[in-house]
């Protein structure tokens, strides 16, 4: 009894009316069993759904269907009709797969294929079962599959911390998520061990093993959970689609949601640890934390430098969603925040306000408990000081605050005082003009002072110039008493002329300074892109500038990591110490201002709390900063592709000059050898004297060479550290000319014996290295004739000419890049060699902090010129870097 469906409950996150509906009517539909864990029932519940749709006439067969043995599941394929498998022979071992062919020609309506997130034989159409379940899909074919949670995409690595297995075979979200309709098959974990324990999940030999291990009743309990947690998340998801395909405001308790309202005021750390333990009594609700902003561009309330960020933590710390509410009327941008995430509660904290402020403004919290509907609203008190703000009224209140407000209220006040006083005084100055002209001066007086000061102070000024005139001008005199109409019409008239023109005048004002503001944040966007197309690596500069319009402490921007860390990308200021700066902190959650400029990328800011204002121009930023990183990653990548590029050159020509240069003298010295081993050959003397020379003569070259490419490399990885001397120079070219080691070579060079100049300070055996190449250069690509060397003092400078006749080089040769043959532009095709002799000879010189350039002889030829510095002169005295020796 085990086996059969009953025991098992299935949970359809399908809303209502989805199976009569498809996006695409060409495309199949998808129909998924999901599971907390093998054994549960998904093959048995997909082969009996697929049984009830072939009783109602339903084309149905059964691409695939693992059985495991279990006779029970594999009682439900008979009458169905079973496709056969495709054998893919791997490695020697046949393997059978889902033969996605033979589903497309059947065409059937339905079909069965069981395990999505299997992974395929190597050498199938598809790495992965799911994509053959796509193909069959996309060819109009209904498909009825299973997959157990542990091999969701998002929740492998979860279970794996849990069970202590890791699952090799994942299927992405979204293609479970894709699903017309996923279906949970659920069972207890007491029922599940149960069936282990009968041998209807896995064979004898490994039930005690599966029990004691993945089967555990912590695992399955825990297993379960997840399973429960990610339909029940598709479920909501379905029903908001659906409350906002039905324009649906009101409130459907089908889940609990707690929204909590915070300023950045002190007491908001107090309200969101209450709206948590409010959240967790109701059964581990889903907690959502907002913070109000005014849509005026004013922060509702600033507790300060880092509330923001210890908010945003402690929000990330009690598991709560972080939201921002910007709006003119703070509660109704609350309510309207909550029904659209279908919140049952909303939690607010109190102020402590005066009663006469309550009487101007009954606050957020009384607005919101009136509006609330069916939302239950919480007024969390607190003990913090009392204030204007506070969570339930931050700042004063909307109508208040407008009314108050701004630099023109406090110029308008005076004014409507002043005005209405000077127009009685000018009734009084003028007693011939008639009522008539009193009363247009009191027009005029309001007119004034709400153009001034706005609304408000247009009022007092409408309602005291109507007093003063009444009370001194008309008839009974000296009284407040109206005792014509048309006086009554005077005063009223003035009242709503003053209403009138001040709120035109408001309007004009609110235009002026949104139009003021747009020209200031157009401006500060064009600056930014000005340094993003301005520049190579844009990125700093940007920081910089974002940091100075904002006022921040610090902004970075942070990406994530391969194991889902964070780190700094780029960074203004530098400084470690500076506030803000701290690497290890780089966690977008605990920034004051956070936008996101690419996936996995942030701009952060930290410092100070935004406006709303400030708000939506930060995230404007984000495209200028996307610009500027990309920038960076590309210019990156060319640095890298070129160093590639420039280090694949480098393999090539080493591997061309290698393979040619060092096979010549070992080809000599196998000849030579060869010649001497042969018993068979009778040689003369004179004749085993050559050949001993030839293979002395090839063995100077091979080392040659293999210095030539040690030195090369030495260079390029800045371990040349040169041992400085005082040496004559003269006798460095003595001894580079004497070193030459065949004496028909020495016979060639001619070394100037005259009055050698004052001592060098370099390193005796590099400049001897340096002249050697220089000598051997010139014997090999100069022709038959000799060679010179000479010194000469120049200043604080010694030079070392080796001079030579022969054909000369062109002028745009190359003639100190890694392996670069003179022979190459040589037509009298000269031997050649590696051609690192003066790449080397370059590099020791500039490490020495000499120079090292060729001339055209006089009359044809070459001659390097080595330029060393003069003893007690100083120089350089580190070791040469990488790239130092590049010409």
């Amino acid at each position: 009894m085990d086996d059969v469906e009953d025991p098992a409950q299935r949970y359809d996150s399908r809303p209502a009316g989805r199976e009569s509906v498809r996006s695409d009517p060409a495309r199949g539909e998808l129909r998924i069993h999901l599971g907390a864990a093998p054994g549960v029932g998904k093959t048995y519940a997909a082969l009996c759904e697929a049984r009830r749709r072939r009783d109602r006439g339903t084309d149905v067969v059964v691409g695939l269907v693992e059985t495991h043995g279990r006779s029970r599941t594999a009682e439900l394929l008979e009458g169905l009709e079973v496709l056969p498998r495709r054998t893919v022979v791997h490695r020697g071992t046949a393997l059978t797969e889902l033969d996605v062919d033979a589903v497309l020609e059947r065409a059937p309506e339905v079909v069965v294929v069981d395990e999505l997130a299997h992974t395929n034989a190597p050498g199938s159409r598809h790495a992965r079962r799911y994509s053959d379940v796509e193909e069959i899909l996309a060819a109009g074919i209904d498909v009825i599959s299973t997959v157990n949670v542990q091999h969701l995409e998002s929740l492998h690595d979860v279970v794996e911390r849990i069970t202590g297995t890791r699952q090799h075979e994942t299927v992405p979200d979204d293609v479970v998520r894709a699903a017309e309709q996923v279906e949970l098959v659920d069972i207890t974990p007491e029922a599940l061990r149960r069936r282990l324990a009968h041998g209807n999940v896995y064979p004898a030999e490994r039930i005690d093993a599966s029990l004691a291990h993945y089967f555990r009743t912590g695992n399955l309990i825990a297993l379960r959970e997840l399973a429960l947690l990610w339909v029940a998340d598709q479920v909501d998801v379905a029903l908001r689609r659906y409350r906002a395909d039905e324009d649906i405001d009101e409130v459907w308790e089908a889940r609990e949601r707690v929204v909590v309202a915070v300023t950045g005021g002190p007491e908001s750390l107090t309200v969101l640890r209450r709206a948590a333990r409010i959240a967790r009594r109701a059964g581990s609700a889903d907690l959502l934390c907002v913070q109000v902003l005014r849509g005026d561009g004013v922060v509702v309330r600033d507790g300060g430098r880092g509330t923001g960020r210890d908010l945003r933590r402690l929000a990330k710390e009690v598991g709560a969603s972080f939201h921002t509410v910007v709006g003119d009327d703070v509660a109704a941008a609350l309510l309207e925040f909550a029904r659209g995430a279908n919140a049952t509660q909303l939690v607010l904290g109190t102020s402590r306000r005066s009663r006469l402020a309550r009487l101007v403004d009954p606050g957020i919290g009384a607005r919101a408990v009136a509006a609330s509907g069916a939302i239950d609203v919480h007024l969390v008190s607190h003990v913090e000081p009392r204030s204007d703000g506070g969570a339930e009224n931050p700042g004063r209140g909307p109508w208040l605050g407008t009314l108050l407000r701004g630099r023109r209220a406090l110029r308008g006040w005076p004014a409507a005082v002043v005005l209405p006083m000077l127009a009685t005084c000018f009734g009084w100055l003028f007693p011939i003009v008639g009522l008539s002209t009193d009363t247009v001066a009191f027009f005029l007086a309001t007119v004034l002072t709400a153009i001034i000061g706005g609304l408000a102070p247009a009022v007092v000024a409408a309602l005291f110039g109507g007093a003063l005139l009444n009370y001194f001008f008309t008839p009974p005199l000296h009284t407040f008493t109206i005792g014509r109409f048309e006086d009554l019409v005077a005063v009223t008239t003035m009242l709503v002329i003053a209403v009138l023109v001040a709120a035109v005048v408001d309007r004009a004002d609110r235009r002026a300074a949104q139009a003021a503001q747009a020209r200031a944040e157009a401006t500060l966007l064009a600056s930014f892109a000005r340094v993003v197309i301005s520049r190579s690596d844009p990125l700093p500069r940007l920081l910089e500038r974002v940091r100075e319009a904002f006022g921040f402490d610090s902004v970075a921007v942070l990406e994530r990591g391969s194991k889902s860390s964070w780190t700094v990308s780029a960074q203004v200021p530098v400084e470690a110490d500076h506030p803000g700066t701290d690497p290890s902190d780089a966690d977008p959650s605990d920034a004051d201002a956070d936008v996101e400029i690419d996936e996995g990328s942030h701009l952060v800011g930290r410092g100070r709390t935004l406006t709303a204002a400030e708000n939506r121009l930060f995230a404007t930023v984000a495209g200028p900063a996307l610009l500027a990183l990309r920038n960076r990653r590309i210019s990156a990548e060319a640095v890298d592709a070129a160093r590639r590029a420039e280090a694949s050159g480098l393999r090539t020509a080493l591997l061309s000059a290698v393979g040619h240069d060092l096979r010549t003298p070992l080809s000599a010295i196998k000849a030579a050898v060869s010649s001497l081993r042969d018993p068979g050959l009778e040689l003369a003397a004179s004749d085993r004297d050559e050949l001993l020379a030839t293979v002395e003569e090839s063995g100077d070259r091979l080392v040659g060479l293999v210095d030539n490419l040690l030195d090369s490399s030495r260079l390029a990885s800045g371990a040349v550290t040169p041992h400085r001397a005082e040496v004559c120079a003269g006798e460095i070219a003595l001894a580079a000319a004497a070193a030459l080691p065949r004496a028909e070579d020495r016979a060639r060079v001619r070394v100037d014996s005259g009055v050698f100049p004052d001592d060098v300070e370099v390193d005796p055996g590099l400049t001897e290295r340096i002249v050697a190449n220089l000598v051997d250069n010139a014997l090999r690509h100069g022709g038959a004739g000799p060679v010179a060397v000479r010194t000469s003092a120049h200043g604080d400078r010694v030079e070392i000419r080796v001079v030579d006749t022969g054909p000369g080089v062109d002028r745009d040769a190359e003639l100190f890049v890694a392996f670069q043959r003179l022979a190459d532009h040589d037509t009298a095709g000269s031997p050649g060699g590696l051609g690192l002799g003066l790449h080397v000879a370059r590099g020791f010189a500039r490490a020495m902090g000499g120079t090292l350039e060729p001339e055209e002889t006089p009359g044809g030829g070459l001659t390097m010129v080595l330029s060393l510095p003069r003893a007690g002169t100083p120089g350089p005295r580190r070791p040469v870097v990488a790239g130092t020796a590049a010409s």
